[in-house]
């Protein structure tokens, strides 16, 4: 039995650690180690990290198996969003989950964890980008609704790649 918690300021050294870990799993295999180095240490810098989780507008959720963290999630609202900035929308940055939890149901629980909170409040959409090559993820969504809307460029690096734009209206 999973359970999700959010994830606090004393959280942040298991943030740091779980979110490379589940970012190596995800995306090495296709990007060179050089560029997901670069991506690594500006995206998952403690400083940033802490302010991300301090940051009203954002926050983060831990799937839990026990006491291991097997998974998180990050939700932006407003401001916070990293491209649209729409007061009537959340935005799923991440959804990751260790590769050993792969087909446990894992990733539904923390997108309806998402969705529960769009609902509560009474937002019109939730939207995401996701990399064009991430097959799997690109099904997950759409099994769970969500329709292309538009793209955008996603920096991993020095590699400038391409991720599409997916929105589930409510």
């Amino acid at each position: 039995m999973f359970i999700i918690n959010q994830v606090t300021i004393e959280d942040v050294l298991e943030l740091q650690r779980l979110g490379k870990q589940t970012f190596i799993e995800t995306f090495s295999a296709y990007n060179s180690k050089e560029d997901m180095e670069q991506y690594l240490a500006a995206s998952f810098n403690l400083e940033i990290l802490k302010k991300e989780i301090e940051n009203s507008n954002s926050t983060f959720y831990f799937a839990e198996d026990g006491q291991k963290k097997v998974g998180y999630l990050k939700i932006n609202l407003g401001p916070a969003q990293s491209d649209i900035k729409d007061s009537d929308s959340l935005e799923i940055e991440r959804i990751y989950v260790l590769k050993t939890y792969f087909g446990k149901k894992v990733g539904q629980l923390l997108y309806e964890k998402a969705l529960t909170i769009a609902k509560e409040l009474k937002l019109t959409y939730l939207w995401l980008g996701v990399w064009e090559k991430n097959e799997r993820a690109l099904q997950f969504y759409k099994k769970n609704g969500f329709v292309e809307f538009d793209q955008h460029q996603f920096v991993l690096g020095e590699d400038v790649q391409n991720d599409i734009l997916m929105k589930l209206t409510l």
